[in-house]
């Protein structure tokens, strides 16, 4: 038993307590550790939900209905559930934006970064295939118009929709699938999220400046640890009063009714942390080039580490950067907000101008400014 106790003491003192972080890290590098809480409600709460739902179209919707009355705190199970994915994407949307922030995405964090993106990805597909087993009308018609976007790949795309419905429409076999797959990718997230801390602390976090700081670091326990619980301690409150007076504000009304694949709901609007995906998806006529676009759209984040064109990472010794930083944040919840809008004008326009500037952002500002701030400085001189 000592010889066990011993690695793990280790694990624990080395990456929790004794662990170097530079002395001038603020909240926000927080939210690393406010995700990995998010994440284990998610996953426990995912456990007990499972234990009373039935994966059976005939019988999913009341199974959910059973939880929310007959289950003792199954209401509380569930808004912990439903909105703790919210609070999840949240506080990891936050955590990306800090990063674009202050460059964290630069190497020798560029595999952390890229890890991260990995993360993110999972954790939207886990979010869709969860929306699908409440088994509302929502989560068929969304579950039915997503998948069906997987045939726009040529020659194989039929027979994939086929593989992922379990037939020929999405109906029980697909459910069952889904629910399969909702249990088992969190896990996959939790390992990855594990290579992505063991990573990060190969090289050490960065720090708000950009700049090297091996020679100005101190322990994490005791400083950043309560710093770490100050923020939990935030997010709980806001996460309870959230889920106790306004649990059903970010859902779908139409998702309280029954599927029913013979009744279309009039407007098909996903979870509100697909809203920008969504919006560059249908900003695009073409339905191949829509979900092209909209896939470069989550892994152009990958690329960020070289398409960095300068050896400064902060925002606050890059002018311009700091304010195409804000145009591009003010341009993401505009695609937010048209990929809740109905499909016509000036929803379409809009969107199409917010998309066409979401790339532009990264494939031409990102790589010329770091040449044009090189420019002014030598100018400047």
């Amino acid at each position: 038993m000592r010889l066990l106790k011993r690695p793990l003491l280790s694990i624990i003192n080395n990456h929790l307590i004794d662990y170097p972080t530079p002395i001038n890290i603020h909240y926000a590098w927080n939210f690393g550790f406010l995700s990995s809480i998010c994440l284990i409600i998610q996953v426990l709460t995912g456990i007990f939900l499972a234990m009373h739902y039935t994966p059976h179209v005939n019988l999913a919707f009341m199974s959910v209905e059973h939880i929310m009355r007959d289950v003792n705190y199954g209401w509380l199970l569930r808004y912990l559930r439903s909105n703790g994915a919210s609070m999840f994407f949240i506080v990891v949307y936050i955590h990306i934006f800090r990063g674009l922030y202050f460059g964290s995405y630069i190497k020798p964090r560029h595999y952390v970064w890229v890890i991260g993106v990995i993360i993110l990805l999972l954790m939207i597909i886990t979010a869709f295939i969860g929306y699908v087993l409440p088994w509302g009308q929502m989560s068929l018609w969304g579950a039915t118009v997503i998948t069906n976007l997987v045939s726009a790949i040529p020659f194989i795309g039929d027979s994939i929709v086929s593989w992922l419905w379990g037939g020929y429409s999405v109906d029980n076999a697909t459910l069952t699938r889904f629910f399969s797959l909702h249990y088992l990718l969190p896990f996959l997230i939790i390992a990855m999220s594990l290579v992505h801390l063991a990573i990060l602390h190969q090289d050490g976090s960065g720090n708000p400046l950009g700049i090297n700081s091996e020679v100005d670091k101190i322990n994490m326990f005791p400083y950043f640890i309560i710093k770490d619980f100050l923020g939990l301690i935030l997010l709980i409150i806001f996460f309870t009063i959230f889920f106790t007076f306004l649990p059903n504000i970010l859902g779908h009304s139409d998702n309280y009714i029954e599927a029913n694949p013979m009744i279309t709901p009039t407007h098909i609007v996903p979870e509100w942390y697909f809203l920008p995906f969504y919006a560059i998806l249908r900003s695009i006529p073409h339905k191949l080039g829509g979900v092209i676009a909209m896939i470069t759209s989550i892994l152009i984040f990958a690329l960020l580490p070289w398409l960095h064109s300068t050896e400064i990472r902060s925002s606050k010794f890059r002018p311009l950067y700091k304010y195409l930083y804000f145009v591009y944040l003010f341009n993401c919840l505009i695609l937010g907000w048209i990929g809740g809008m109905p499909v016509e004008n000036p929803y379409i326009l809009i969107g199409q101008l917010a998309s066409l500037y979401y790339f532009i952002h990264f494939l031409l500002f990102l790589p010329i400014l770091g040449y044009l701030e090189k420019y002014l400085l030598y100018t400047t001189k």
